[in-house]
């Protein structure tokens, strides 16, 4: 397979993971909007807005990872590097939040 084949098929994964990611969370989200002005917060609102939140925020670095695992196989290494500082940025600022 050639590298711009590899490419190709790394965009339309990357699309289809950051896809379900927000549809994900916005149908968790909504959900939870939904039961919450319905019932009040004590109901399963709060899990449900809280689990759409953590994959919206989750789906970013599915992402990176996604493109570290092509990136290796491809033994594109200035790509894998960039990749790789893009990830210990992300982390960095996950761990730092607080």
């Amino acid at each position: 397979m050639t590298d711009e084949a590899a490419i190709e098929r790394l965009e339309v994964s990357l699309g289809r993971l950051l896809r379900a990611g927000i549809m994900s969370a916005a149908v968790l989200m909504t959900a939870g909007l939904v039961l919450w002005m319905a019932n009040g917060p004590q109901t399963l609102a709060t899990p449900s807005i809280t689990t759409g939140v953590i994959i919206l925020m989750i789906t970013p670095l599915a992402r990176v990872i996604a493109s570290l695992i092509v990136y290796a196989r491809m033994r594109d290494w200035f790509f894998l590097a960039t990749t790789v500082a893009v990830f210990v940025v992300l982390v960095a600022a996950w761990l730092l939040k607080g």
